[in-house]
């Protein structure tokens, strides 16, 4: 039951997400455009685990993605604000599936378990 609850509460913040880039101005296109751009982060594993994590993390981290978009939207920056609707919505979508913040292990290791382990009650899947 847990599981669902958490469900319901990221697609919550999924749908928050759009809605504010609509409040904002912008087209329902545009926020599905930009929707996955934040997993360009993940070409941070190049560089290495640790640093890939971190760099991953940082472009998924919710409290950064609010932060963003309270500065633009308080600034009146409009791309900034929608920059934060965007990571925040993203990394909303990615909780959804399983896909959490990095451990320095590597990519499957997440604050919501390994990714592929099924057995994992952690997982929002």
């Amino acid at each position: 039951m847990m599981r669902i609850f958490l469900k319901i509460e990221e697609i919550s913040m999924l749908f928050l997400s759009f809605y504010v880039s609509l409040l904002l101005g912008y087209e329902w296109w545009v926020f599905i455009l930009f929707l996955f751009t934040p997993d360009i982060s993940m070409f941070g594993y190049l560089l290495g685990k640790k640093i890939g994590a971190a760099i991953y993390n940082i472009f998924h981290y919710k409290f950064l993605a609010v932060f963003i978009g309270i500065i633009g939207y308080n600034n009146s920056i409009k791309e900034l604000a929608f920059a934060g609707a965007i990571l925040f919505g993203h990394s909303s979508f990615d909780r959804l599936f399983g896909y959490g913040l990095k451990y320095s292990q590597g990519f499957n290791f997440t604050h919501l378990g390994a990714i592929g382990n099924k057995n994992n009650e952690n997982r929002n899947n």
